[in-house]
């Protein structure tokens, strides 16, 4: 089968690259989606319109290069796709919960046509043809809370929940969406997906049961449920809970907590760090006692001690210094969170939310960063007393750095806006 990508050169505030380039478990999104696809297709071109794809009729496959889908995602739609026998794009319910509860909000590119959402993503059996049918695809989502909180702070159940997609979709246009793909849709949902295999498989109960009494270990840090790559060291206090996936040449040192993540290649993770529910990308370090929930830290990326990222995402080779605080529970009540897109503010979606860092940015030591702000790619923070809260999202324009003579020299731009002569 054929593949064809269609091209979205769209820049993602605050890194200033496209979707394609960014992290989506612990490698860049073009990867991800060409090795989900492997199995399925033989050949594969890039344009920036379906107007420039040859009218060679063959089987052809075709997506936008901002899209996240996951395995189960792609198999099912194929499948049924290829029974159907005719030209069909990706549709969804509009009740369905994963898609309305998460994917619609800052984007454009999962829209309403008629009584459904559609998305730029094709089957054409026999070649490109004008008339395509709408294929329905369910997200099959389960409801995982999060958090529990005081009533007066949330719903009236106090539950903060998820709907995670056993079938996962997403159009990644806001830097949002990198953080729901890697976490609500990414290692949450691997998650969500396990759990749905136990309540259907008494057998895998079993083994898990008895791969536990084998290794003399609870159940979630078995090797069923924790895959480890090679030469990789983990101290004997330190607690490694599945599912979990890590790389190759990983340290993880005393009283470190690591549960549900996928942590890349070449790691150092020291003692008494927490991590839970997060991405970790290659050559990442954390120094003792940094803390990271739901987010996602790029490749060459460090947080250092006593830092604390709750549902963040940290661009490639950043430095975030110690004792600096990403806050993300929005403190007045029935006032959704709301981010920049399109220029505009819009809302989130999200009840609770931290903060986007840039590619090659340094941050100073002790500050607060309210909800949903962002900090541009090679932007520098010191610590000083008009830095110690950050209310506003900050720009290259703003940076630190300027103060320094002969700034160029010393700190050259490495992610400038696409098309800028900066």
């Amino acid at each position: 089968m054929r593949k064809v990508i269609l091209r979205d050169h769209r820049s993602i505030a605050p890194f200033n690259e496209p979707a394609r380039e960014l992290s989506v478990l612990a490698k860049p999104l073009w990867l991800h989606q060409r090795d989900i696809l492997a199995t399925y297709t033989t050949e594969e071109y890039e344009v920036d319109s379906v107007a420039e794809i040859g009218a060679e009729r063959v089987e052809t496959f075709v997506y936008r290069d901002n899209l996240y889908f996951d395995e189960p995602f792609i198999q099912e739609f194929l499948n049924r796709a290829k029974k159907f026998g005719k030209a069909c794009q990706v549709a969804f319910e509009l009740d369905d919960p994963a898609i309305s509860r998460h994917a619609i909000f800052l984007q454009r590119g999962i829209r309403r046509q008629g009584n459904v959402f559609v998305a730029d993503l094709w089957y054409y059996p026999y070649g490109i043809e004008p008339v395509v049918r709408p294929l329905l695809i369910r997200t099959e989502p389960r409801e995982v809370g999060f958090y529990n909180v005081p009533t007066h702070m949330s719903d009236v159940y106090g539950d903060l929940v998820y709907q995670l997609p056993t079938k996962a979709f997403l159009s990644i246009e806001h830097w949002i969406h990198i953080l729901i793909a890697n976490v609500m849709f990414g290692v949450f949902s691997i998650g969500a997906r396990f759990e749905q295999q136990l309540e259907k498989k008494f057998g895998l109960n079993l083994r898990l049961l008895w791969q536990g009494m084998l290794e003399r270990r609870q159940v979630l840090t078995t090797s069923e449920l924790v895959q480890v790559g090679k030469n990789c060291v983990s101290d004997p206090t330190a607690i490694i809970q599945g599912p979990s996936l890590i790389g190759n040449n990983v340290t993880i040192g005393a009283g470190a907590v690591v549960g549900n993540c996928i942590i890349g290649n070449n790691v150092n993770i020291s003692q008494g760090c927490q991590l839970m529910l997060s991405v970790v990308g290659d050559g990442t370090f954390l120094p003792f006692r940094a803390a990271i929930f739901e987010t996602v830290m790029m490749e060459d990326a460090m947080v250092a001690q006593n830092t604390c990222l709750q549902l963040c995402v940290i661009g490639r080779g950043t430095f975030v210094g110690a004792g600096n605080t990403f806050t993300d529970f929005n403190l007045v009540p029935h006032i959704p969170i709301r981010s920049h897109y399109g220029g505009q503010l819009e809302a989130t979606g999200m009840p609770v939310l931290g903060g986007a860092v840039g590619h090659n940015v340094r941050i100073g030591s002790g500050m607060t960063i309210f909800p949903a702000r962002m900090i541009e790619s090679d932007v520098i923070l010191f610590a000083s007393p008009e830095r110690r809260v950050i209310s506003k999202n900050v720009y290259y324009k703003d940076s630190d750095h300027f103060k320094i003579r002969d700034w160029e020299r010393h700190y050259p731009r490495m992610y400038p806006p696409r098309g800028s002569e900066d």
